[in-house]
């Protein structure tokens, strides 16, 4: 019987790093989608401030990224220009958070919202799955993170011609490929279902598995470690 509740306890247990990581990993994912519900409530202070925060860590593009509490979910870099500022500079474009029209935008890009939110999310998976899967090698997480670092060293070598006027904005070389079998509007810009944001926010969970499936087991060990319980 005793052996039984030892057993079932063992099971039931989550280490002290996982929860920390869970929680703190949580609030750093909702803390970006709080911003355009705070400006929807005309909580500007908090609401402002999570932009500001966050402006350090992403580019805040608007025309990739998504839309709360309005009629659209993203909105197309005309579309953003004709309410904001008729410019394709980026450091001017960043500054438009959005307006009860159009709704309030998340707090960073899409692409970070699928890198961070898958990583936190699979980082929740990979303890109640952790004796049935093998130990990921370097080469596999090489792997996960390589369509991201092609994806995101296109867009950055396409935005260098200009926002809005790079070869990852029309995709034509991806139209000629598939013989323009998918409606134009998949190959061109920004918008949700586009290629551009089909890969953003696929490249963004391989990330997120990857980097879960190979760092976990690490931190596992080195918080689990003897080194550490007689150092805490």
């Amino acid at each position: 019987m005793i052996m039984r509740l030892k057993s079932l306890v063992g099971e039931a247990y989550i280490p002290l790093w996982l929860v920390l990581i869970g929680v703190f990993g949580g609030i750093y994912v909702i803390l970006p989608l709080l911003a355009p519900a705070f400006m929807h409530l005309g909580w500007n202070v908090p609401g402002r401030a999570i932009y500001f925060i966050y402006s350090w860590l992403c580019h805040q593009l608007p025309e990739r990224s998504f839309f709360l509490f309005g009629p659209k979910f993203t909105y197309s870099l005309a579309e953003v220009q004709a309410a904001w500022q008729n410019t394709s500079n980026p450091l001017i474009l960043r500054q438009f958070l959005g307006d009860p029209e159009m709704g309030w935008k998340v707090a960073w890009s899409d692409r970070m919202v699928s890198m961070f939110t898958s990583t936190w999310l699979f980082g929740l998976l990979w303890w109640p799955l952790r004796r049935r899967l093998p130990r990921l090698p370097w080469w596999g997480f090489a792997l996960f993170l390589l369509p991201m670092a092609v994806d995101g060293t296109t867009h950055f070598l396409s935005d260098l011609a200009g926002i809005g006027q790079g070869f990852r904005d029309s995709n034509t070389w991806l139209a000629a490929l598939t013989q323009h079998a998918f409606p134009a509007t998949f190959y061109s810009g920004d918008a949700w279902g586009s290629f551009n944001s089909m890969m953003r926010l696929l490249t963004g969970i391989s990330f997120g598995i990857g980097t879960a499936w190979f760092g976990y087991p690490y931190m596992n060990e080195v918080f689990s470690s003897p080194l550490s319980l007689r150092s805490t």
